[in-house]
């Protein structure tokens, strides 16, 4: 690993996959009140209630985020406060007495009070420290300043990078628990990025899911999102959470988004939890989308989108995708609809762009940030008392039919046409990075899964489990890791290239690169409704360059 900075404090049916977001917060009661209700204790200077971010590093500059509270009536989604002026400032040391770049930018009503600033001109591989600030010496309030942050670039586009780490997650849902995942990540100060692999904010009312009896807090707005207002509030409300602003403040996060930015199972012309009484389709997902921009440190990229490509030298090139905006419908499971040639997961210019980047990368690693699996499952003969919470949790109906048509497995022709591309052209060392499925996996991704190992591996693939989103044990309201075992033992008998799963985690993973192997570290938490839970190492794989297949190892990298 390279050397670090020391961190600064700071039509057919469609079937139905249930998951919420958010975990963390040390106390749950600062959180909804926040976001969601004028600010009672508010200063009437502007503030930053909702801390600071950094995202989407480059070799020579790293786009920042906050937002400013105005006003204490100007909270997220109200429309209200004036314009203000808010600087920003990075520095090479965490008391900012050397300060490389600064500048100024306008908070306004417009875009929620939330700013950007896409900084460049910093040095590549280099740690740095960000800040913003409102009001000066003149004005009627003492200059108010941000909490710091920091933040690093990424290694130059042919410079040799030695090692490059990245914590990686997904599925965390607010009500089910806190964000300790979060937290434990914060404290991590060797990460070069976070990889957020969806689902950051979910729609759901209040009590949906899980269900009322199991919420530990409260969504807000308590009813589910539709409008712009809703989206903002709820983005709002996940920003005060104290976990998600350490993580945000100590580390650059790459976010890709799933269905539940949105509304769950999301396609290009509609959503399963969408109904007409909740008006066009068009305007809510215009909705999500102005949200999800103004709220997360993302650079928007080709049409409005989240795909696009972030390069670590020479050791990696991370493409990132957006499978929501141009798949077409899910398919009614076991119609057959799934192997249409005309059917689509990526789109062509999505699917023709990844294929292109691959093809052409001189990258060690070829890593593909994806948010529903790619490796093809076969679900097996389930235990009965089984059946009906797994087929909940992955998107089956409940009679059990061996196909998840939210994934990869519904749009066949997608997944074909990209790994005879990869096994074609001998793309090696490509790893699938996942979230989505609540459930941390290892697998060979085969050619033609019917014949292997006969068939070749042509890539391998992490997912990593959600932050606080239901498992199996929570669905069945058991202990982890004992009735979950059958299911795992049936799984992996009818799928040989599957080496690992666990159902029953919530936790995060750690993405440890070096030219000679990419390591995936699984860690777990103690308690998801702990706001000061624990974190443990449980397993690792890696896969060696060359070979396209993963392998067990026995501790994490240190």
């Amino acid at each position: 690993m390279t050397s670090r900075l020391p961190s600064a404090p700071i039509g057919a049916s469609t079937p139905s996959r249930r998951a919420v977001v958010k975990a963390a917060a040390a106390t749950a009661a600062l959180a909804a009140p926040l976001a969601a209700a004028p600010l009672a204790h508010a200063a009437e200077a502007p503030a930053f209630l909702h801390g600071v971010a950094s995202g989407d590093p480059l070799p020579d500059g790293v786009l920042l985020w906050t937002r400013v509270t105005p006003t204490p009536d100007a909270v997220p989604g109200s429309g209200k406060g004036p314009d203000v002026t808010v600087r920003w400032e990075v520095a090479e040391d965490a008391g900012f007495s050397r300060i490389v770049s600064s500048g100024s930018t306008t908070a306004r009503a417009a875009s929620d009070h939330t700013v950007k600033a896409d900084v460049r001109g910093l040095r590549q591989a280099t740690t740095y420290y960000f800040r913003f600030s409102v009001g000066d010496a003149s004005s009627a309030h003492a200059p108010a300043h941000s909490p710091v942050g920091r933040t690093r670039t990424t290694p130059g586009h042919d410079a040799t990078a030695h090692g490059v780490r990245f914590g990686v997650v997904s599925c965390a849902n607010w009500e089910a628990g806190y964000f300790s995942a979060y937290r434990h990540l914060a404290d991590r100060t060797e990460l070069d990025a976070v990889l957020h692999l969806g689902d950051y904010i979910y729609e759901y009312r209040s009590g949906e899911y899980p269900s009322a009896a199991n919420v530990v807090r409260q969504h807000e707005p308590r009813h589910e999102i539709v409008t712009l207002a809703d989206y903002r509030v709820r983005h709002g409300v996940h920003k005060t959470d104290p976990d998600a602003q350490a993580m945000h403040a100590a580390h650059p996060v790459i976010a890709i988004w799933d269905d539940h930015e949105f509304a769950d199972n999301t396609w290009s012309g509609g959503a399963g939890n969408h109904g007409a009484s909740e008006g066009p389709w068009a305007g809510r997902v215009a909705a999500a989308k102005q949200a999800y921009f103004e709220w997360m440190p993302v650079r928007p990229s080709t049409e409005g989108t989240v795909y696009r490509r972030i390069r670590f030298g020479r050791l990696a090139d991370l493409h990132l995708l957006d499978l929501r905006s141009f798949r077409s419908e899910q398919a009614g499971t076991g119609s057959g609809a799934v192997d249409d040639p005309d059917r689509t997961l990526t789109g062509r210019a999505q699917l023709d762009w990844l294929k292109a980047g691959l093809a052409s990368s001189d990258a060690a690693w070829k890593l593909v940030g994806t948010s529903v699996m790619i490796s093809p499952v076969a679900f097996g003969s389930l235990p009965a008392h089984l059946l009906a919470p797994f087929a909940e949790l992955v998107g089956l109906p409940k009679e059990g039919l061996a196909i998840n048509t939210d994934q990869w497995d519904g749009y066949t022709d997608d997944r074909k046409e990209l790994l005879a591309h990869l096994r074609d052209n001998k793309i090696q060392d490509t790893v699938f990075l996942t979230g989505d499925i609540h459930m941390a996996w290892a697998n060979n991704v085969p050619a033609k899964a019917a014949t292997y190992p006969l068939s070749p591996s042509v890539a391998t693939e992490f997912v990593v489990t959600s932050v606080s989103s239901d498992n199996i044990d929570d669905m069945l309201d058991v202990a982890p890791h004992t009735v979950s075992l059958a299911a795992v033992a049936a799984i992996k008998t009818a799928n040989r290239h599957v080496k690992w799963l666990d159902m029953d985690s919530h936790g995060y993973g750690v993405l440890d690169l070096t030219a000679e192997r990419a390591q995936m570290d699984y860690y777990t938490l103690s308690d998801r409704t702990d706001p000061e839970a624990t974190s443990s190492w449980v397993r690792s794989y890696r896969t060696l360059s060359g070979t396209q297949k993963v392998e067990r190892v026995r501790e994490p990298v240190r």
